[in-house]
């Protein structure tokens, strides 16, 4: 990794909520917190531009929630599931400038007191100063995932890639966890993901990259150093889209 320069200049990393806890746990786990903490700062400290949109699932899931009731209109479920955003991207924030990466968090829902409000030209300018934008509270729509917000926040904010953190090395023909001999790929085209059904990211969130043209690297971030890995273009996870891997730059 320290031999080569990084292949991005802007990426928008996409943190399940399932990312700050323990496997089938809940909750923010602090260690879960710290590693990712590490791993993104010091990307940002290579001078890669960087935006985390964070999901909320550890805390509550507004989809899962609204089933099976009749208290909770889904619709407020999901605002509900929004607003759990925010508590990662607080942890995220915290633990990012106790390692001392300036950092902004924005939200779609407005609330001053914790969070600045998504304005896209703000964000930019964020951006190419060095900070790093973490983005909760989705889109700010119900019925809508933080898949989609990360595809289109990174469309706004001109990324070259969607970093999508997962818990497996990749995409698979089939769930790996339940099926030892699901086939791994290491390259796939839109239509391929849409064609098979693949479990990438919901289908919103992918027809909306293959729209743009916005490529996606799905790959496991519990390895330490993947992310640094992911965005120096060493051949980790899948990649997903209508043009060529990039591939590490050397500097020797």
């Amino acid at each position: 990794m320290d031999a080569s320069t990084p292949v991005f200049r802007r990426v928008l990393l996409k943190l399940s909520g399932e990312s700050f806890c323990l496997p089938g746990q809940g909750g923010i786990n602090v260690d879960e917190l710290g590693r990712i903490a590490e791993q993104t700062a010091r990307v940002a400290a290579r001078g890669v531009q960087l935006a985390i949109v964070v999901g909320g699932g550890n805390i509550l899931r507004g989809s899962t929630f609204s089933k099976g009731q009749t208290l909770i209109k889904e619709a407020t479920a999901h605002y509900m599931g929004m607003t759990a955003t925010v508590i990662n991207g607080l942890a995220l924030q915290d633990a990012l400038e106790n390692l001392g990466c300036e950092t902004r968090l924005m939200t779609t829902i407005r609330m001053e007191e914790v969070a600045e409000p998504f304005i896209r030209r703000r964000a930019l300018t964020h951006l190419t100063r060095g900070r790093v934008i973490i983005l909760a509270t989705g889109t700010g729509s119900p019925f809508v995932t933080t898949d989609t917000a990360a595809a289109l926040r990174g469309k706004e904010l001109g990324v070259e890639a969607i970093l999508k953190a997962t818990r497996v090395d990749g995409i698979y023909s089939a769930d790996p966890e339940k099926n030892p001999h699901a086939i791994r790929y290491e390259n796939l085209t839109y239509d391929q993901v849409l064609r098979d059904d693949l479990k990438v990211m919901d289908m919103t969130a992918i027809g909306m990259c293959l729209d743009n043209a916005l490529p996606i690297l799905v790959f496991n971030f519990k390895n330490e150093g993947n992310i640094e890995r992911a965005i120096s273009g060493e051949a980790i996870g899948t990649w997903v889209g209508n043009v060529p891997r990039p591939r590490p730059r050397n500097l020797a």
